[in-house]
């Protein structure tokens, strides 16, 4: 018997019909407390080597519709690999046909990024003695705001802020925390070992814990796009940034990194503080590490990006353009793709957890040679 269900960790999907394989009609649930909707995550059951087709009816309605022009969607068994599965915009739906070798299969937007996953990564840095584990405040349904802090503070040392995840639906970017912790607590990596002499790390991997767990988009628990709250928070709407901006505050900011996916363009790239008031030597020491990262890691690329100008009057209530115009600092925003980079393309699994975690190793790099820079 066909049985799709979401009431897990970071599940959405609402069923249509499922009356039998091959036209299996789907809706992808809106956001817990606002209209944004893209993000799915479900487990599909009893079709064992039955040739599958899932059509998502409300596909045309979602918020990036051209996210799905050239998308294929992820599965797995294990919820540990994750592959790409034939999928197609077609009439306003996205249809996604494979055939299920198992009895249970997941299917996602893209590799989820579990709360309890969020946990034990949290325990696991804690676990080595230069990183600091802090909660720092509470979202608005009450989980804890985790704040990373690795190396030991001093007067002549940097201040590099990273935070992750201020759109819930955007997993490629803890997964590249993880791939950046796992780098910067390695106390045998050469490069991490100088970077902590000169510089101290303040990383938030969750800045959206409630959205995550309850499988939205871009908002939290009250319904507020986090990455639009930057200006102005409040403790009833936007608790996480108001308790993130005030640690920043304490700490000083020397350089910024917000870690985000996007649902268009497959590439990655970095959207800096160009069209705002910012001075141009900041602008041009963005751009210096910009290609230091490209030499660091070729999935990283300055080709493709968004045009100057895109955000408009939000522009200084996002975190990169508040945090750079507050601490006269690089601040810089990193969108990794939702599909596959187009540069470097891998048919089976596109962009992926893994390659998202290689970025974020590669990225202590641009870190370091921006070091000497920063005032």
């Amino acid at each position: 018997m066909l049985k799709i269900t979401s009431s897990f960790d970071a599940g959405n999907i609402e069923v249509v019909s499922l009356d039998h394989a091959q036209d299996i009609q789907l809706n992808i649930r809106k956001d817990s407390a606002a209209d944004f909707f893209q993000w799915f995550h479900f487990r599909l059951q009893g079709a064992q080597d039955q040739a599958v087709k899932l059509r998502f009816l409300n596909a045309s309605k979602a918020s990036y519709v051209d996210g799905w022009e050239g998308y294929q969607a992820v599965a797995s068994y294990d919820r540990e690999t994750w592959f790409r599965v034939p999928s197609r915009f077609e009439n306003g739906e996205l249809v996604v046909e494979f055939e299920p070798w198992q009895n249970s299969v997941y299917v996602a937007y893209f590799a989820p990024y579990s709360y309890e996953r969020h946990l034990d990564l949290l325990a696991w840095a804690e676990q080595s003695e230069r990183c600091r584990l802090e909660d720092i405040g509470s979202t608005v349904e009450g989980r804890d705001m985790s704040l990373l802090t690795i190396g030991e503070a001093a007067d002549d040392k940097k201040n590099i802020w990273l935070i992750a995840r201020q759109h819930p639906g955007e997993t490629m970017a803890e997964w590249f925390i993880e791939g950046l912790l796992q780098r910067l607590l390695d106390d045998s990596d050469a490069l991490a070992n100088k970077l902590l002499q000169q510089a101290v790390f303040h990383i938030v991997p969750n800045m959206n814990p409630d959205g995550s767990v309850l499988g939205n988009l871009r908002t939290n628990a009250a319904g507020a796009n986090l990455n639009r709250e930057w200006l102005e928070p409040t403790a009833e709407n936007s608790p996480e940034v108001l308790c993130v901006r005030e640690r920043m505050k304490q700490t000083g900011c020397d350089l910024f990194l917000d870690i985000h996916g996007d649902e268009g363009l497959p590439y990655n790239f970095i959207a800096g503080q160009e069209g705002t008031p910012a001075p141009q030597h900041l602008i041009d020491l963005e751009a210096a590490f910009q290609q230091v990262f490209m030499t660091a890691n070729p999935d990283f690329q300055t080709t493709h990006g968004y045009p100057v100008g895109k955000f408009g009057p939000e522009a200084m209530t996002i975190a990169s353009n508040w945090v750079g115009d507050h601490f006269k600092c690089p601040a810089m925003t990193l969108e990794m793709p939702f599909k596959d980079n187009a540069d470097q393309p891998d048919e089976e699994f596109g962009w992926s957890p893994e390659r998202s975690q290689l970025l974020g190793r590669s990225v202590l790099h641009p870190i370091y040679s921006l070091l000497p820079q920063l005032d």
